[in-house]
This record gives structure tokens, sequence and C-alpha cells, in this order.
């Protein structure tokens, strides 16, 4: 009998537009990453977007009416495949069997564990604040919220990545490995 590895844990960062939430992903990737996590990361965008460059022969393929265009080389792979909607994270996750987290950007309206970005300039009330799935709230807000979650500063990056490993990554194969290293 095989194993099936197990999907890896889904992580959505959340939060309105202009928030952060990006900004908070270029920090918490790579203070991941030093501590020896696969990071893999989803981002939704409900807009449509074109990722390839008019002429090169991967944009020629799909242009010509490829379902499914993938291009590689020694050091990436990079896939544009057709969708008759937008497809939900667990139909993606086969997409990211290597990785040891997934860190979303966007999704709120999904049912998974849920990082909300939060600043009073941008909306006036965080959006999670009710949704079961909010698991943190990252703000630079000195105002009491009245969360029943963490709650981190911006600059916080280390406690955040720290939270995330005891939530998610505690009994796997990444403690070991950062342990032994």
């Amino acid at each position: 009998m095989t194993m099936k590895k197990p999907e890896p844990p889904v992580v959505c960062v959340v939060g309105s537009s202009g928030a952060g939430k990006t900004t908070l992903l270029e920090k918490l990737i790579p203070e991941l990453t030093r501590r020896g996590v696969k990071v893999g990361t989803l981002k939704h965008d409900v807009h449509g977007f074109e990722i390839d460059k008019p002429g090169k022969d991967s944009y020629r393929h799909k242009h010509a009416g490829a379902t499914i265009s993938i291009i590689s080389s020694p050091r990436q792979v990079a896939m544009v495949m057709d969708t008759d909607r937008d497809m939900s994270i667990e139909e993606l996750l086969p997409f990211y069997s290597r990785v040891d987290i997934v860190l979303t950007e966007g999704y709120k309206r999904e049912n998974y564990p849920k990082i909300e970005v939060f600043r009073r300039a941008v909306n006036p009330a965080p959006l999670c604040l009710g949704d079961e799935s909010l698991i943190a709230v990252v703000t630079d807000d000195a105002e009491d919220l009245h969360l029943t979650v963490p709650r981190f500063m911006s600059d916080e990056i280390e406690g955040l990545a720290e939270f995330l490993l005891e939530k998610f990554l505690t009994s796997g194969e990444v403690i070991r490995e950062t342990a032994e290293s």
C-alpha cells in the first residue's frame, strides 16, 4: 500500500486592497524559507491576467489554441492553462505537492485559516472579525480591535513565522530539518 503525501496546509492572507498583503508576504516568505520551510504561493486575481510575453514561443502556442502551455527550463517551470471557471484552492492544491505550506493572497471567502492584514486608513474595521477561520491579524493599529485571535504588528515577521510553524508544521519534516541544521 502506498501512502499519499498529505496536502500542505493552506493559509489565506486576506485584507482590503492596499492593506499590505503583498508586502507582508514579501517579508514572511523569506523568514519561513530561512527556517527550512518550502513555501508555495497562490495569488487570487478576480480580474484575469496575462502572464506570457507576446511573440515568445509559449505565448504563440497558447494563442494558437493550446488548452495548456508549459515552459520548462533547468531552473523553472511555468504553466498557463485555460479554465472555464474560477478554480477553487482544492482544485489547485495538486500543483503544490513539493511544498510544506501554501500561502494565498486573497480567497477571503474560502474556508481556510486566514491571516488578515488590517490598516484603518484603508478600511474602518477588519473584514474577517466574525469569520471562524480567522487565526491572526497583522496591523499597525494601536487601537483595541477586540480580537479573539493573536495580533501581530507589521514588523513582527519572526513572531508570525513562529506562530505558523507551531500551528501548522510542528510535527512535520520541516521542524526536524531545521532542528538538525
